[in-house]
């Protein structure tokens, strides 16, 4: 049978939290929350539904879930974005990621990715008959390696997939960085897919420099945003990308005929809860707790802490003084043997590269980060 992903199998992520569910592990492997999700935005929901909004909604999204995000993106990025022309609704970020690909990319088209990557950029990539052009990230920081990029860039590069913060390094792009991407892409026809779902969750002062931001970059910038990873609601799937109007006209070509449209009442609850702004700003608060809860609670354990995570809701440790295993054969032992589920980064790398690390999610409640050191205490 003809296949266009011949040798992809089951993502490592789906892999670890099956095998978390097998031992009874607890999964700090998969990135999402397990704590309650606002009762407030559970309750508008339900009245969306209580007050009839279960049919489709239009294309594009409902217009008042757009016009509170332009105004939201004006307020956080001083960036003027017109609801009708630039702003669509999608059933989550990685959605929004393949739709953007899928507008773009022709036959032997080449896109750059720096890895450690989201797995899903190269597969969509792959899928779409592009190419994928892979630049490592400059170990351990995980910084750009802006010379290595140049060097990537060729008559054949259609974009350039950006994510900040970073999954899974966390690593937060600085102006600077934007700075020189911008000068490189400049009077060139290269698009920029902008993976900006953590964009509310930086730490230590750090401020997230989106895309719109940089009017140079706007112009040939699909942004990517996850209301899943702002509003703690990953299984609802929802998110919405940013692009001027000349190439969301081609992205919701393609939309129209993969899903059309979103979840009706989802979108009512969420224009509403978005005016409670506080919701999304306490966010970087709100985790660097967790994050400094976590590091506190591994900070007498023998992993090596090379970096504190800068953003997003993930640590990467190293464990070379714990066992000399391949990173994807220490994450299955430490599942099996203490009971807590991770996940190896050489699975974000094409090439398999391996640095000995493994990245947890700290977006737990408190007791669950205890209980898990707890029993990584047994090493």
């Amino acid at each position: 049978m003809f296949s266009k992903l011949p040798n992809v199998g089951t993502t490592i992520f789906t892999v670890m939290s099956a095998l978390a569910k097998e031992h009874q592990a607890i999964n700090l492997s998969q990135g999402f929350p397990d704590f309650p999700i606002s009762s407030t935005l559970i309750e508008y929901v339900h009245e969306a539904m209580q007050n009839g909004y279960n049919q489709y909604a239009p294309m594009t999204g409902i217009p008042e879930l757009r016009n509170v995000l332009t105004r939201k993106i004006n307020t956080l990025y001083g960036c003027e974005i017109d609801a009708e022309t630039e702003i669509t609704i999608t059933p989550g970020g990685t959605y929004g990621i393949y739709t953007a690909l899928t507008a773009i990319l022709q036959l032997g088209d080449e896109v750059i990715v720096l890895e450690p990557a989201y797995d899903s950029y190269v597969h969509n990539i792959l899928t779409n008959g592009a190419i994928p052009i892979c630049v490592s990230l400059k170990y351990p920081d995980y910084s750009v390696d802006w010379d290595a990029v140049q060097q990537a860039i060729t008559s054949k590069t259609k974009a350039i997939i950006i994510n900040t913060p970073h999954n899974p390094t966390g690593y937060v792009w600085s102006s600077e960085d934007m700075h020189i991407l911008e000068s490189l892409t400049n009077d060139t026809n290269i698009y920029i897919i902008s993976d900006e779902v953590y964009e509310h969750i930086t730490f230590d002062g750090k401020k997230h420099e989106s895309v719109l931001r940089y009017p140079a970059l706007k112009q040939r910038s699909f942004v990517i945003y996850s209301f899943g990873k702002v509003f703690h609601t990953t299984g609802w799937k929802m998110g919405y990308c940013v692009a001027p109007p000349q190439i969301m006209q081609e992205f919701r070509k393609i939309h129209q005929f993969l899903c059309f449209t979103c979840n009706t009442p989802m979108q009512v609850g969420m224009a509403k809860f978005l005016e409670h702004e506080n919701e999304y700003l306490q966010l970087p608060s709100f985790f660097q707790a967790k994050r400094d809860l976590f590091l506190n609670l591994l900070s007498d354990l023998p992993f090596t802490i090379y970096q504190k995570t800068q953003g997003s809701y993930f640590q990467m440790v190293g464990y070379d003084q714990i066992s000399t295993l391949p990173d994807k054969e220490f994450a299955i032992w430490l599942t099996k043997a203490f009971g807590v589920a991770s996940i190896p980064i050489s699975a974000f790398n094409q090439n398999g590269k391996d640095d000995k690390l493994i990245r947890f999610c700290f977006a737990k409640k408190d007791e669950t980060l205890q209980l898990a050191t707890e029993r990584l205490r047994k090493l």
